[in-house]
């Protein structure tokens, strides 16, 4: 089984965040590409609150994950756009529990609207599997 590598040399600026600077997709692999995800609610509504917004967010990319019966393990890009300064010690402990360590590339840009006004934070996601 062919599985994608992560990594970050040891010779070179180490990361500002949890992330890896590489990612490897073995040839061979289906490339996954998911629209951006926001912390819509089974209701329609997003949270008033941005932790539980960035939380519902991760459920959602999660049930999506199921859906094509892929794991965090399998994502090899990570794009965050936020309209609001995060939190990071909230984020990365969500980060945490989903990833398990094991991160992809990241990119986050903090800008000024979303799609929608009262959306705060996107992700779009990549995978291989």
């Amino acid at each position: 089984m062919k599985k994608i590598i992560r990594k970050t040399p040891h010779n070179v600026n180490q990361p500002v965040g949890k992330y890896a600077h590489i990612t490897r997709i073995p040839a061979g692999l289906d490339t996954i590409v998911f629209s951006g995800q926001i912390g819509v609610q089974e209701d329609g509504t997003l949270p008033t609150d941005f932790k539980k917004e960035i939380e519902q967010m991760f459920y959602n990319i999660r049930d999506l994950l199921n859906h094509e019966s892929i794991t965090p393990e399998d994502i090899t890009k990570v794009n965050i756009w936020s309209v609001k300064e995060i939190d990071w010690d909230h984020f990365y402990a969500t980060w945490d529990d989903f990833f398990s360590y094991d991160y992809p590339s990241m990119t986050i840009a903090y800008i000024s609207a979303l799609g929608l006004p009262e959306i705060s934070i996107e992700i779009d996601i990549w995978a291989a599997k």
